[in-house]
């Protein structure tokens, strides 16, 4: 048999910024709250490349908690994209992208 030490204060792994988006909600982790930093975004969509950005905003929609509340932005654009997904965040624009093309896969 071939086994596999475990060591609970091994390297760790970066936090990353993630997505879940559901049928009427965005919601976004601590990490992606975290590098927006502002209690309202502006949300947009490049159709050609499907990829939903998250702008810090001063005008916009707010975010209640951990959630953004997408249900006409998603009506609008015809995104029925469901799950988990991974998001870049860009300094330079204080923007989070979100490719909804690619979700993250559920270790079940």
């Amino acid at each position: 048999m071939a086994f596999e030490v475990y060591k609970p204060r091994g390297e760790r792994v970066p936090k990353l910024p993630l997505v879940t988006i559901s049928k009427n909600s965005i919601v976004l982790n601590k990490y992606a709250r975290g590098k927006l930093n502002v209690s309202k975004v502006e949300l947009a969509f490049d159709p050609d490349s499907s990829v939903i950005r998250i702008k810090a905003s001063s005008e916009g929609q707010n975010i209640k908690k951990t959630k953004v509340f997408g249900r006409g932005f998603f009506n609008h654009f015809g995104i029925a994209a469901k799950g988990k997904f991974h998001a870049e965040y860009d300094e330079k624009e204080r923007a989070l992208y979100v490719n909804i093309n690619k979700t993250i896969k559920d270790p079940q």
